[in-house]
């Protein structure tokens, strides 16, 4: 049984030594010490020897197998270790190779326009202002020169909550709002949302101004058209024509409509301008006596004057948009060309 054993132990640590893989142990494993294998049979044997000889055998058998799971554990490692490292030179990432893209959404038109407006005036030294979409009448139309007689109100198809309530038609409460808490000079913008019973190509109920308005002691016509001319050279390019036309609205006196040479011919004429050669982009005037009386300012002391603009009017010049729907649609293939 000796020289068995000294056969098993020499052949298991050759067999050991040329195995390369895992499963190459793992059969070695099974055919040396499992439950049928080599070692095992041997050990049953050992009911068959004298009594002096038992313990010397199994104390032989004993070294030999801790010698093999030794010898096997060892080499195990190594083969799992070589086994990673191949998976590892294998199915390595290339970092070279170029991530996708997050899909990254843009900014909206209006809010394009919005901010692009908002940055000329602050150089031209009008602070932002805002107030509540829904307003009192008194601050939507008595106290811009509307009383509830007044049929320029019929100009303006309001959204009446109730008890007095709207949803405000112009954000030109803004200004009274700012007039009632400060003394000239003032000098603001007042972006916002404006609601009106209004809807096609060219209209929404839902829609966006930016008004604006400055009042201090000798303020002229002069000035606005001044200010009007360098806000549309910025916005549309410094060549383009602008001119002002009488008009009326209710807050301002005298008053004009501000046309701009049209941006799609430059002034030669097209479907877009009718032919005029001349498009409307917003109102203007200077401001009415009887604002200032309802915000307690001295008209004999103060002038100002005031204006307003639709952004999606401007949004629609600027960037060529043939329908106002398109602005409100959140068309994603629409949205990307900003």
């Amino acid at each position: 049984m000796r020289e068995q054993l000294e056969q098993l132990r020499n052949g298991a640590v050759q067999a050991i030594a040329a195995a390369t893989t895992v499963e190459q142990l793992q059969e070695i494993r099974i055919t040396l010490l499992g439950r049928k294998g080599e070692l095992t049979a041997l050990m049953k044997g050992l009911g068959s020897l004298s009594a002096e000889e038992r313990p010397v055998i199994g104390q032989l058998v004993n070294s030999v197998r801790d010698e093999i799971e030794s010898a096997l554990g060892t080499a195990l490692a190594a083969a799992q270790e070589n086994l990673i490292a191949e998976r590892l030179s294998s199915e390595r990432i290339d970092i070279s190779l170029p991530g996708r893209r997050p899909l990254r959404g843009t900014k909206h038109p209006i809010s394009l326009v919005i901010e692009e407006v908002s940055a000329i005036f602050a150089g031209l030294g009008f602070s932002v202002a805002e107030g509540p979409e829904i307003e009192h009448d008194w601050y939507n139309f008595e106290a811009l020169n509307f009383p509830p007689e007044h049929p320029a109100r019929d100009m303006q198809d309001t959204f009446f909550v109730e008890n007095s309530m709207l949803l405000r038609t112009h954000t030109s409460p803004v200004q009274i709002r700012t007039m009632l808490k400060q003394k000239p000079p003032v000098r603001i913008i007042a972006p916002g949302t404006v609601y009106r019973c209004d809807s096609d190509a060219t209209h929404s109920p839902m829609f966006h101004q930016i008004e604006g308005l400055m009042v201090d002691t000798g303020v002229t016509f002069g000035d606005l058209k001044g200010i009007l001319t360098v806000f549309t050279n910025q916005l549309f390019g410094q060549k383009t024509g602008v001119r002002l036309r009488p008009s009326y609205f209710p807050f301002t006196e005298p008053s004009a409509e501000v046309d701009i040479a049209c941006v799609i011919c430059g002034g030669k004429g097209c479907r877009v301008c009718k032919n005029s050669g001349w498009l409307e982009i917003l109102g203007a005037g200077m401001v009415d006596p009887e604002v200032y009386r309802h915000v307690q300012y001295d008209a004999e002391q103060i002038s100002g004057f005031a204006f307003g603009m639709g952004i999606e009017r401007i949004a629609m010049l600027k960037y060529g948009i043939s329908d106002m729907r398109l602005l409100f649609e959140n068309d994603v293939r629409f949205l990307r060309q900003f």
